[in-house]
Formats: structure tokens, sequence, C-alpha cells
């Protein structure tokens, strides 16, 4: 996708929400790969100005698990682009399943824009997949705010990061009300941002998610929440990178024959007229009374014909007189000719598509050069959020590992704390009065329990 037209840097680990700059050595480097279990081929560390496919294997370019207390604010930028910018601290929520491994990046202020964001080395992802995960804690109960990343080139000003500037992926939940609640996977394509045309539905309960997206160069990608897929499909089906494949023939207009109504009335079914029946030598005879209207002709409304005029009307003073109306018992409606299939019927006309002559592919949708910076650019309205186990790879097996790893060793724990924590407040709240030397005991007894219990 976009590129900045700079060559990627050499090859580099990431540990522990920092990377270690060791192209000067080649045995720490050869000592690395060894010890994580990967293979790299030497990357172009020549700078000649063009976009190079970047041929090393590596397992990770970003990681950050804030397990370290406040040395994230060494590797993280806070943006001065506003004087009010919220704060962020370190901090596990109202609940965990681990109080040290479940620390993460927590919004600490109401109604307040949030711009925090780290670098580490520039890499491309052409020929590689791509794969950016992270979990989210809604610790509030969220009305409104976004809790998206964004992925940036090299070349972005993290002191004066905001919401303009220009971005390559944004990826991550996003809640605005009851009615908006959903999954954002931006891509910038040419200078321009193209929303995911599918609605995915992302959760909204207090407990720590994982969120991953992955793309990947055959133009397929996947969405996943806890390591389960949540949508997947093809980038230039589900984004509207291009100009459609096909579009309808204009010169090819519905014929004059064609007939696209499904039922008419029937030709053949006609009006009748009033009969009269009467017996002539013992036979009976039908004929028409052309002289009265037929049935189907009476007025919706006739005179009331027991209603006389009244004695002292004077129609030089009162005007012409005029019996009421009243509903006509011999009504019978407007008179339809029944409905049938349509013999001619040829179905509904589909207008012929034709190839687009202003559609052409493009294999490099999923591509993006220099890729360096990790943001959080976000509005929150209540705070509380946690964000925490950012991890960038091109491996997806691997991250779906390392999830599991930095998530999923605690997720059941953490469900289980919360019971067990709404089971203690359900019994602070409950208000029992002591009876007795011996309830006053118990009630003493059962306190003690509940401060252990939290």
């Amino acid at each position: 996708m976009l590129a900045n037209g700079k060559d990627p840097s050499a090859p580099h680990q990431y540990h522990c929400g920092g990377y270690s700059d060791i192209g000067s050595g080649e045995l720490l480097r050869d000592f690395i790969r060894l010890i994580s279990g990967q293979l790299a081929q030497n990357a172009d560390s020549s700078s000649t100005g063009k976009e190079k496919q970047q041929h090393s294997v590596i397992k990770e370019y970003f990681r950050e698990e804030f397990d370290d207390e406040d040395e994230w604010q060494k590797r993280w930028v806070q943006s001065k682009h506003r004087s009010d910018y919220g704060k962020f601290r370190i901090g596990t929520g109202r609940f965990y399943g681990d109080r040290e491994k479940d620390k993460g990046l927590q919004a600490t202020q109401d109604t307040k824009y949030y711009a925090v964001s780290a670098r580490f080395r520039p890499f491309n992802n052409e020929g590689q997949i791509l794969v950016l995960q992270y979990t989210v804690k809604y610790d509030q109960h969220v009305d409104c705010g976004g809790a998206y990343i964004k992925l940036f080139s090299e070349d972005l000003n993290q002191e004066v990061m905001n919401e303009d500037s220009p971005y390559y992926i944004m990826f991550g939940p996003d809640i605005c009300g009851e009615d908006k609640k959903i999954v954002q996977v931006i891509f910038n394509y040419k200078d321009d941002y193209y929303f995911i045309k599918k609605n995915i539905t992302c959760e909204t309960d207090d407990f720590t998610h994982l969120y991953t997206l992955i793309v990947r160069p055959d133009l397929t990608y996947e969405v996943k929440i806890d390591n389960y897929v949540a949508e997947s499909g093809n980038l230039e089906d589900d984004w509207d990178f291009l100009p459609p494949r096909k579009i309808v023939d204009p010169d090819m207009p519905k014929p004059d024959y064609w007939d696209e109504r499904e039922t008419i009335e029937d030709p053949m079914d006609k009006k009748p007229d009033v009969k009269f029946q009467f017996e002539y030598h013992g036979f009976i005879l039908y004929m028409s009374k052309l002289d009265v209207l037929p049935d189907w002709d009476q007025p919706e409304r006739i005179h009331d014909p027991d209603v006389q005029k009244p004695d002292d009307w004077d129609e030089e003073m009162d005007g012409e007189w005029s019996p009421p109306l009243i509903p006509n018992p011999e009504y019978k409606g407007i008179w339809k000719p029944r409905i049938i299939k349509n013999p001619n019927y040829n179905g509904i006309w589909v207008q012929p598509e034709v190839d687009n002559p202003e559609y052409t592919p493009d294999p490099d949708l999923y591509k993006y050069f220099n890729i360096s910076v990790i943001g959080l650019e976000i509005l929150q309205g209540r705070s509380g959020t946690i964000f925490d186990n950012f991890l960038i790879t091109n491996d997806e097996q691997y991250a779906e590992d390392a999830g599991n790893e930095m998530w999923g060793a605690t997720y059941e724990r953490e469900w289980k704390r919360r019971d067990r924590q709404d089971v203690v407040y359900n019994k602070i709240n409950e208000k029992q009065e002591p009876k007795g030397k011996d309830a006053k005991k118990e009630k003493k007894g059962k306190d003690l329990n509940v401060k252990d219990e939290l």
C-alpha cells in the first residue's frame, strides 16, 4: 500500500517492550536468533531510496507487556499536540487473573483524548504476513469510546501525533452508544482511508479480550477475537479500494417483449349484469334487466328512504331538501377481475454485466513500507480501559501461541476471580441484624472472611 520510498532497516529482535540494536554484533545477533529458534537472512542495509522487500524471517517486530512498572514511559511518547490529553498509568483494574501479568496501560481520566505511541525498528510486510494483536479490557461500563490502535510509518513525529496524523492501519473496538459496537478495520490506500464493509461486533463486557488482525500477501485477511475467527475474506471484496470488476452493460436495455408481471387480471373475467329469475310454465328463466344498475354498480351510500321531508321545511329559506345518506346494503364494493398467473411472465429483468474497463487488479493492496510506530489515538468517555499484550509479527501461529501465553494463561482465572468478587460484594451488601452474642460472633467471622476474600 503506501510507501515513503525508504529502504527497510536491518532485522531485529524485540524484547519486553523495547528493541535491541544489535546490528553491530554478529555474534550476539546469531546467538539471539539461535535461542529464538529463528533463521534470518541478512537484509540489504544500503540506503538506495527505493522500496525493497525485506527477506529476513523475523518472529517479532514489536512486543509490549508493561511488566516493568514505569519503565514504559521511556518507550512510549506522550503527544504534546494538545495540552489536555488524558494520562495513562499501569493498572490491572478491579479484578484480574494475575496481579503482575495482567498489568497494562490504563486510561485514568473521563472524557479525554489520549495520544501515546511507541517506535520500533522499521520493517516492510512485502511478501509477508502481517499480524497485529493486543488485548483490551473495559474496566468500566463503557458508553462511548474508541479502543483501537493505529500503525504508522517511520515519518511520524510522535511529539505531535494527533487525529489528523496519517496512518497505515486502524484496528480495534469502537463503541458509541447502543447502536455502534464494532471492530474498526481501516486501511490507507493511496492516501485515502477505506472502512471495512462488513459489520464486526466487538466485546462490550468488562473482561479482557484479545483482538487480532491478520493480513496476507494473497490479499486474504482474518479478524480474530479471543483467538477465534470473527470475520474473514478478501481485501478486494470487503473494501472499496478498487473499482468493481463488473459493471452493468449500458448497451443492453430490457427488451420490449420482456414481461416482469408475475400475475395479471383475468381478461376473460367480466363484470356480471343484474339478472332476474322467474318461472314460466315450470321453467326457470333468466333475463337481464338493463334498465336498472347492475349489483356491482350500486353506490356505496344512498339516501335514507325512511326519512321524509319535514312539513315545516321551507325551500326558499332552507334550500333544497335532501334526505340524509346511509350505507347502501346492496353495495358490493368496486368490481375487479380475478387475478391469475401471467402466462407470459419472463421473470425479473437482470441487466447483463460486462468487464469494467476502469478496473485493474492490484496485488499490492496488502503492502506497507517502513512500518515503525504503533499508537493509541483515542477518545474515552469513561476512563478505565486497559491496553496490554501488544504484538506485531509475521507469523500467525506464533501470534496465536503468544496470545494464549500472554492472555489465555490468566483469562479463566480472571473470570473465576470476578465470580468470587461478585459473591463477596453480595455478602457485603446483605444487611442482617445480629441476634444475640452468637449472631454477633457469626457476623464478625463473616466480615473477616469477606476481607480475606477481597
